[in-house]
């Protein structure tokens, strides 16, 4: 065990010092020269909006915010497509009797079995079974996906202009609403 912390810390110190290197490195060689040129707005070609501290649109915020979720959301189709794919094949009755238990090897790992122990598969019926309940399930997620994504649409999160007929500032001595 000595070792392994041994190795750890000898790995996080290389690391540190090619870190600390590189940024010294690039502190000592890179020009300083602050010019009015430097200091407009790039990347976006927005002008800031709001308070000094709030220096970007809250809308790339949001877009990015809704790209993560999605996307984060989407990786979960995988493990799904691979227990649908196997069910579906350990339920084909024409695939012969290997493929059908190599499918149902993907379903169930054996942990701690040998490899050359080989088990009868699933009767095609229910890896079938099996294999509609996951269509169901993934119906469900998608379902829940789809509710979200009409909600952000409905509520305008989606749309990269939004109006400003309703943020209109309110007279002075009125309540926002």
């Amino acid at each position: 065990m000595t070792t392994l912390v041994l190795f750890i810390l000898i790995f996080l110190a290389a690391g540190f010092t090619l870190l600390a290197a590189n940024l010294v490195l690039g502190w000592l060689v890179r020009p300083d020269k602050p010019s009015p040129e430097k200091a407009e707005v790039y990347e976006c070609g927005e002008q800031a909006v709001g308070p000094a501290w709030v220096q970007f649109d809250l809308r790339f915020y949001v877009v990015a915010l809704l790209f993560v979720i999605f996307d984060v959301e989407l990786a979960f189709f995988f493990p799904w497509a691979v227990v649908f794919g196997s069910a579906t094949r350990a339920g084909d009755e024409n695939l012969p009797v290997a493929a059908r238990v190599e499918a149902a090897q993907n379903l169930q790992p054996q942990a701690g079995a040998p490899a050359s122990v080989i088990p009868d598969p699933p009767p095609p019926a229910a890896a079938r079974k099996f294999a509609w309940l996951a269509f169901a399930d993934i119906r469900v997620f998608f379902g829940v996906l789809l509710v979200g994504f009409a909600y952000l649409w409905r509520r305008g999160d989606l749309e990269w202009v939004r109006s400003t007929a309703g943020q209109a500032p309110s007279p002075p001595g009125e309540v926002a609403p």
